[in-house]
């Protein structure tokens, strides 16, 4: 019995000794800081123009045309979140493919062909290209969550404003910025915890590349784990 708890503390001890490496490894990791940086592309972008754009269906749209066709338009950005984001990948993979995809099909149609491009293929437009399909499939969500914040906002706070002088931009500013923030750090919360599961999207179209100019944490994890099979550091 000694025997076996000696030799499941010394077990226990290597376990633990080569989790501190690799904690360690992972902080000079450079792919794994881009990965992280990528990631944090996926969290800005959706909350900020989220937010700018539940401002303005609010702000303008909505006292221009009406409440409803603001709900109208609210309701058409949340329609991608029930759109499975593997199925939306392989969408926008057919539409980007450089050989007969929609996107330089149309370009060359308009006499644009010198912009056609390999999207997903060039480091350069490889991360921009699955911001699109992220963007376009979390945008709903902050949209629904910052328009439903801006209700409390009481109007006059923008009619004083807009009486003294203040543009758009300004009442955004000072006035929606500030009253909404808790509502922005729920989303910039969700928003980060989506970021970080995204998968299926960088599978389906670039694994990671080219290079590692799209590569995120999940799937460096899986690469590690399962590719070159550095089973604890994955």
């Amino acid at each position: 019995t000694s025997i076996s708890a000696s030799r499941g503390i010394a077990a226990s001890g290597r376990r633990n000794g080569s989790g501190w490496r690799n904690g360690a490894r992972l902080t000079t990791d450079e792919k794994f800081w881009t990965s992280f940086g990528n990631s944090v592309a996926m969290i800005v972008i959706p909350t900020l123009v989220g937010l700018v754009l539940a401002a303005m269906l609010f702000d303008l749209i909505g006292k221009k045309f009406g409440g409803g066709f603001a709900s109208f338009l609210r309701a058409t950005y949340y329609l991608p979140q029930i759109l499975p984001a593997v199925i939306a990948a392989i969408v926008i993979g057919w539409i980007l493919r450089p050989e007969n995809g929609a996107l330089n099909v149309i370009l060359k149609a308009v006499g644009l062909g010198s912009l056609q491009h390999n999207w997903l293929g060039s480091p350069d437009t490889a991360l921009a290209s699955i911001m699109v399909i992220m963007v376009w499939v979390q945008l709903g969500y902050p949209v629904v969550i910052f328009m439903a914040a801006l209700q409390r906002v009481n109007p006059e706070l923008y009619e004083a404003a807009e009486l003294d002088g203040a543009n758009w931009f300004q009442r955004f500013r000072w006035i929606t910025v500030s009253i909404i923030r808790p509502e922005i750090y729920v989303v910039s919360l969700t928003c980060t915890i989506a970021a970080l599961k995204v998968f299926g999207p960088i599978y389906t179209l670039t694994r990671g590349g080219p290079g590692t100019s799209t590569i995120v944490p999940s799937y460096y994890s899986y690469s590690e784990f399962f590719q070159t099979q550095q089973v604890g550091y994955g």
